[in-house]
């Protein structure tokens, strides 16, 4: 957004929805307006955290989506990822006939319904931003045009990268904690894909957190995925039976959050963040369950299953280790080395919009004689 806001050639909108705009997730559109940033506000989510909640969601968004969208009348609609909301914000770009642009397509992610998500929009969109190369074939594998698909790396290397961290001082004190080593930054969100009890991962995850009672643990928010409500307990819970090391907090907004990952000894949970970010600040994450599975991870990336304490322990412990941490300065993270911004906002302002708004679809040579 920075990147498109400073480019000569482009004029920024700025819609947000969803978990931006509920207090239950830290109502972050106030940091997006303290940023400087004109925002239109579509609100989507429902009290509750049901599936149907979720469901209801995108249909309330679809609709708020397609009257901003006729209001500001863009050229173009750019959106980021997989989540139901920006599903939402992708079908009304198609109804209203305004191409869209679409940014980290292509991945897998099994353990949610995001996977399905992502690629239902890379269906919608016409113009492709790829994280890395084997997600750029695989867009072009669902028959997108090759001209339209460019792998530029993931935009939150470029925030990685750029980071102004907070002082350490100021940092303990927003946090009202101060941290040490080691310091274990925890993200958990609920797994959409999944048969059993998301209490009963929650627990094991932080059971095995107990079992480093030296650590300083620093917990952001779960999203507002279905089932959030039972995580948001338990993490709660855990936070306040233990407050001389538990920080907890709805959202750290970006600066903090990527200050606290710069100091921290582990990034731990189901985040992206932990396979995106934190390989590019050399720090080792803990990747819990299968909300990430099938996506590129670096070496510095541990997985372990999200249904047993233990497993997820000796994770930890392997991370703490000194011989695995010497390896983390030949970390390579597959995603990029930034300047994300700046080049999606060239491409931008030379593409021809009129070349995306008719879309065939791009056929894969005959390798057979199927079917």
């Amino acid at each position: 957004m920075d990147a498109v806001r400073a480019h000569p050639g482009l004029d920024l909108s700025v819609i947000a929805t969803g978990a931006h705009l509920d207090h239950r997730f830290g109502r972050t559109v106030d940091q997006i307006k303290a940023d400087g940033f004109s925002v239109t506000s579509v609100p989507t989510l429902e009290p509750d955290d049901s599936l149907l909640a979720m469901a209801r969601a995108v249909g309330r968004g679809t609709i708020g989506m397609a009257e901003a969208l006729a209001a500001l009348r863009p050229d173009l609609v750019v959106v980021l990822g997989d989540r139901f909301e920006i599903l939402a914000a992708a079908q009304a770009a198609l109804l209203l006939a305004i191409p869209l642009a679409h940014l980290h397509g292509g991945e897998v992610t099994e353990g949610a319904v995001d996977e399905s998500i992502r690629h239902a929009i890379t269906k919608m969109a016409s113009l492709h931003f790829a994280a890395a190369p084997p997600y750029a074939r695989r867009i072009r594998q669902m028959g997108e045009n090759p001209a339209f698909i460019f792998t530029v790396g993931a935009p939150g290397v470029d925030s990685a990268l750029a980071l102004d961290p907070l002082p350490d001082p100021v940092l303990d004190q927003d946090l009202g904690l101060p941290l040490r080593s080691p310091t274990f930054l925890v993200t958990y969100h609920p797994v959409t894909r999944r048969d059993g009890d998301e209490g009963a991962a929650i627990d094991h995850l932080l059971a095995a957190l107990d079992g480093f009672p030296q650590a300083r643990i620093v917990i952001t928010g779960v999203n507002a995925d279905a089932g959030h409500q039972v995580v948001s307990r338990r993490l709660a819970a855990f936070a306040a039976a233990r407050p001389e090391r538990v920080s907890l907090h709805d959202t750290l907004g970006q600066r903090r959050y990527l200050s606290v990952m710069r100091r921290a000894s582990l990034v731990i949970g189901n985040s992206s963040s932990g396979l995106i970010e934190a390989p590019a600040l050399k720090v080792p994450t803990i990747d819990i369950g299968d909300r990430q599975a099938g996506r590129l991870r670096a070496q510095s990336v541990i997985h372990c299953g999200d249904l047993d304490a233990a497993a997820i322990a000796a994770a930890i412990e392997q991370g703490l280790d000194p011989a695995f941490r010497a390896t983390l300065d030949a970390t390579q993270p597959p995603y990029g080395g930034g300047n994300v911004g700046p080049t999606v906002a060239d491409i931008l302002a030379g593409i021809d919009i009129a070349q995306l708004r008719r879309k065939p679809f791009f056929d894969l040579p005959e390798t057979s004689s199927w079917p």
